[in-house]
């Protein structure tokens, strides 16, 4: 299957800007829904079409994305940057990989939570901000591990480098029981174990909420 990594940025023209404040609106849960239907917008050439591709913000309307087919280009982004995705890999390639990820796991009872939110309500609540990092650390790298075991790698080493909870879209009321989800940002290294089992998951993403700009690794040769 090809792959494209792209890069997409607004437009910088009167017309684009004038839209902003409805392209990409500053609340966060607001800013990502509304990216990911700007982005699907060039992608959504049939009224069937299912998504098949991932992003991430990389700073203020500049995306990048990882698609099964290119982008079109319309008038609201400026000229697409768009570059054939086929690393080539073996076994025992080592990578340096960012990765922005909805780490989830299923509980006994069939619930899926949030691998770090799941920790941090073991504890108390006042002892949760101090303990925030250590567990995005521990919990993430765990998660890690775990998706290597099928993906096709094994971790080397990671950093946790942030981790917030969103509110999704929409959501009024009381902050008990509101819709949200986790965002755990990882840098570090892996090893190849099987890199047809790597790349395929690298094109369908890891962990969840890819709708909202998680799951896309990316990944350069370690040095």
């Amino acid at each position: 299957m090809s792959l494209y990594l792209s890069q997409v940025s607004l437009a910088r023209s009167p017309s684009a800007q004038a839209l902003a404040p409805l392209l990409m609106p500053s609340a966060e849960g607001l800013r990502r829904s509304a990216a990911h239907n700007l982005l699907w917008s060039l992608f959504a050439d049939g009224t069937d079409r299912r998504r098949d591709f991932l992003w991430r913000e990389e700073a203020a309307g500049k995306f990048l994305v990882l698609s099964a087919r290119a982008p079109l280009q319309t008038d609201l982004f400026t000229q697409h940057r768009i570059k054939p995705f086929a690393p080539a890999l073996t076994e025992g390639t080592k990578l340096e990989f960012s990765l922005r990820a909805n780490a989830t796991r299923m509980k006994r009872g069939g619930a899926r939570v949030d691998v770090v939110m799941d920790a941090l309500h073991t504890l108390p609540k006042d002892a949760r901000a101090e303990e925030r990092m250590a567990l995005a650390q521990t919990e993430g790298m765990a998660w890690l591990s775990r998706q290597g075991e099928k993906a096709g790698f094994k971790l080397l080493q990671a950093q946790a480098e942030d981790y917030s909870v969103e509110v999704l879209e929409g959501h009024r009321g009381p902050r008990k029981g509101q819709p949200q989800f986790g965002i755990l940002d990882l840098t570090g290294h892996i090893e190849i174990t099987d890199p047809a089992a790597f790349l395929a998951q690298v094109s369908q993403g890891f962990g969840r909420a890819k709708a909202f700009g998680c799951g896309l690794m990316l990944i350069r040769r370690a040095p």
